[in-house]
């Protein structure tokens, strides 16, 4: 069963989802989660309190619109464009994230947000 999110930064706000694995139920009993942005090209990520080690099918191509968790900074990773380290138009990790989940809205409201805002991640509806 999916999990319902909302992620909200400044004005924008989009809509996802949790998948039904360890790390993003993990993540989901967190919630609300508050922190701070930080940018890598055309992806967020901040760090969450949440420890979880290296899942089995943890990877670094992503698709876009990817949610993913990098267990090397604690961080919960959205994936909306290239990254430094990618090939192409593709995202890519800097290193191996479980994928935890995907946007459900277009993410271009994403680009607008600048790293050091303020960011929230809380159960959806």
């Amino acid at each position: 069963m999916p999990y319902l999110i909302r992620i909200e930064s400044g004005d924008a706000a989009i809509k996802g989802e949790l998948n039904d694995t360890p790390t993003a139920k993990a993540i989901w009993e967190k919630l609300p989660i508050k922190g701070k942005v930080n940018t890598w090209g055309e992806e967020i990520y901040f760090q969450i309190p949440v420890e979880e080690k290296l899942a089995s099918d943890a990877r670094e191509d992503v698709e876009l619109g990817e949610i993913g968790y990098w267990p090397v900074g604690q961080a919960f990773c959205i994936f909306f464009g290239p990254t430094p380290v990618s090939v192409g138009d593709k995202p890519r990790a800097a290193s191996p994230v479980n994928p935890v989940g995907r946007l459900l809205e277009n993410p271009a409201p994403l680009r607008k947000v600048r790293s050091g805002a303020a960011i929230l991640i809380e159960a959806g509806k």
